[in-house]
């Protein structure tokens, strides 16, 4: 349990600090982490829990800047589409693997969630790496897909920052403005998404694990809060690197059941 916790609190500390500017990465690293030690449903759980409560601290940063009807358009498509996406991610945990292989003598099972969620993964990564693909921004017609889009996948895999970034960062707002609105449509997903997890929670047994998530939660809050002093000395394109290469091997593993 100390090596978990350990594991856990550095994550969710280091990848507040380096994304509070990004918009994103804090629910992307921490849940595969999570996913070590725990079950994919409860693992996602978990990381919503800690994703929210450390928007809602960040709210109190940025979240005065947020422009209402951006907010609106993007907001509410977001917000259902994010029901969706946690009902889907309910339905495909149950599912069995799609396929069993065995590697140096050992046997394994690729299930259809993990499958799915390295695929997400390694698009929001691609998003970062491959230079075409860096210059995908959206303009303001396209707010309401942007929401479904990013709500969809925020509430399936809780990984929605990378689109949600892609959509709002052309929508004419100020800097300010991007990063309070980003913080509130964030705050919404996670609030529907959790709703939907609930039904599972009492199966999950996460109260024994209240320990990890007040832990997990202060350390983010420690690392957003740092973050929010010492963004000037650290370069957006640095985060969005490291995030990139986390996920690809993050979902290396995941695509073929090693995790």
């Amino acid at each position: 349990m100390t090596t978990t916790l350990i594991l856990v609190c550095l994550t969710a500390f280091v990848t507040a600090l380096l994304t509070f500017f990004s918009g994103f990465g804090l629910g992307t690293l921490l849940a595969p982490v999570l996913m070590l030690f725990f079950p994919v449903d409860e693992a996602i759980a978990m990381t919503g829990i800690v994703h929210f409560f450390n928007n809602l601290f960040k709210l109190f940063l940025v979240g005065k800047h947020v422009d209402k009807h951006v907010l609106l358009r993007f907001g509410i498509p977001a917000m259902i589409a994010a029901f969706i996406g946690a009902q889907l991610l309910l339905q495909l945990n149950d599912l069995s693997p799609l396929f069993t292989y065995t590697m140096n003598g050992a046997e394994f099972s690729v299930y259809p969630l993990k499958f799915i969620i390295a695929l997400v993964l390694l698009f929001f990564a691609a998003m970062e790496l491959i230079p075409s693909l860096q210059r995908l921004q959206f303009g303001k017609e396209h707010l309401v897909a942007g929401g479904l889009l990013s709500g969809f996948f925020g509430g399936l895999s809780g990984n929605q920052g990378a689109l949600r970034s892609a959509f709002l960062i052309k929508a004419g707002l100020t800097k300010e403005a991007f990063l309070g609105t980003a913080v509130v449509v964030s705050s919404v997903v996670d609030f529907t998404r959790l709703s939907v997890y609930a039904e599972r929670f009492s199966e999950a047994q996460l109260s024994s694990h209240s320990t990890l998530l007040i832990a997990a939660t202060l350390s983010a809050f420690t690392g957003a809060f740092l973050g929010s002093r010492l963004f000037k000395k650290v370069t957006i394109q640095f985060v969005q690197y490291f995030v990139a290469i986390m996920l690809v091997l993050l979902a290396t593993a995941l695509g073929m059941g090693l995790l």
